[in-house]
């Protein structure tokens, strides 16, 4: 047998420890301070003793922060030392998302459902199928005693769903020399189901909170008033038409061109009968490689002030979060040709690489000319009720993370 297929086997040995760990990890909320939570420190402690009992060298930058009860957001570093080839670095986070509509969902989703090989609970996708593959293939390794090409890491960090300033953001600064451009970086947090889709390139992410205010009156007077909501409303219809303003196609992406959506909405009047003089709501845009984000924010501001002086009424537009996509990693890169092989081997096919609308942390590296690539196989069911991740998925996930780690 061979070192790779005896690699292969040994993870398939995992596949109730996986649940396991799945379970333990879906039980332990971690939501950010921005999501109404605690942060991921309880998460953290959970996972620590697990990288020390697995023999790995565990280092920490956590990042302060003074919004949760123990003051800091952990970012974990697990590795295992090798030859004087590139580092091998898997990177998941710790954060998730909150339940929504908790009547939405068939099951707590604080406790995973195991509906035959479907894995069901808040984060069993995003991202703890990443992490509890990458975990396993590593593991993998260490117990077989496989001699490896260079070091093998696993970098745990928090804050990814609320912008990654406590978390890869952090990191970056506090450990400049981490990581370097010869790594093999990936960021298991996006794909397909079958696994074939190579991520190397994200859309811009911009978003923005829009504070429309008017004149609040009487329901029956509304000459007298200025209906804010009216105004907002109409800017929220007008948002598409300013995605359509940047309306070059990207065939790398699914949608090929930017979109720009009204999201979240603050609470207006209580009651039927009032002329609301103050209304906010969110936007979500995400904008294709290239485009500057400047250039959005003065349509943005054209448009809405056009509407705004039409109904009377004044506009503040602030930004959430922005994020300008940096330039793709090439689809030549080594963490490329070395994902494609350990897919082809897995899984039956050959990958390609393309493009996506949501935003990963990976923009972070890309940022600092580190070449990356995003790659699990995911179901797409990250941030719905009744979120899950496929147990095969994730067995088959942690074959290719052995084999990248190994260099097999």
């Amino acid at each position: 047998m061979s070192r790779a297929e005896e690699l292969l086997r040994r993870v398939e040995s995992y596949s109730d420890q996986m649940v396991e760990a799945l379970a333990r990890l879906t039980a332990v909320p971690a939501l950010g301070p921005s999501n109404g939570g605690q942060g991921e420190m309880a998460k953290a402690e959970l996972i620590l003793p697990w990288l020390r009992d697995m023999g790995l060298e565990v280092q920490r930058a956590d990042a302060p922060d003074p919004r949760v009860a123990c003051g800091a957001r952990p970012n974990l570093l697990a590795s295992l030392a090798g030859g004087p080839g590139p580092a091998v670095w898997v990177l998941a986070h710790l954060d998730v998302v909150p339940v929504g509509d908790p009547a939405l969902w068939s099951s707590d989703p604080w406790t995973l459902k195991v509906e035959g090989g479907r894995l069901v609970g808040r984060g069993t996708e995003d991202n703890h199928h990443g992490l509890v593959s990458a975990l396993f293939g590593l593991k993998a390794v260490k117990e077989l005693g496989l001699p490896l090409p260079g070091p093998a890491g696993l970098a745990l960090v928090s804050d990814e769903e609320t912008g990654s300033q406590y978390g890869l953001d952090h990191l970056l600064k506090a450990r400049p020399g981490l990581f370097t451009s010869r790594d093999i970086i990936v960021v298991p947090d996006a794909g397909r189901p079958d696994g074939g889709l190579i991520e190397v390139a994200e859309k811009s992410i911009y978003w923005l909170r829009v504070e429309v205010t008017g004149k609040q009156v009487h329901g029956s007077t509304p000459h007298k008033g200025v209906n804010a909501l009216y105004a907002a409303a109409r800017m929220m219809v007008e948002a598409r038409a300013v995605a359509q303003e940047f309306g070059q196609d990207n065939p790398l992406f699914r949608p090929p061109r930017s979109t720009c959506e009204p999201t979240a909405k603050e609470k207006g009047v209580d009651n039927i009968n009032t002329i609301p003089g103050r209304d906010v709501f969110c936007l979500d845009c995400r904008v294709l490689p290239g485009i500057p984000l400047d250039e959005v924010r003065a349509e943005i501001e054209r448009r809405f002030g056009a509407i705004a002086a039409e109904e009377g009424a004044g506009v503040a537009i602030s930004e959430v979060q922005r994020l300008q996509a940096p330039p793709a990693t090439p689809s030549e890169a080594p963490v490329v040709k070395a994902l494609e092989r350990a897919i082809a081997r897995v899984h039956g096919l050959e990958p390609h690489a393309g493009g996506i609308g949501g935003g990963t942390v990976a923009a972070f590296f890309r940022q600092r000319g580190l070449p990356v690539a995003v790659w699990s196989s995911c179901q797409g069911t990250a941030h719905m009720p009744n979120e899950w991740t496929s147990l095969e998925a994730m067995v088959k996930d942690a074959q290719v993370f052995a084999l990248l780690y190994a260099g097999l």
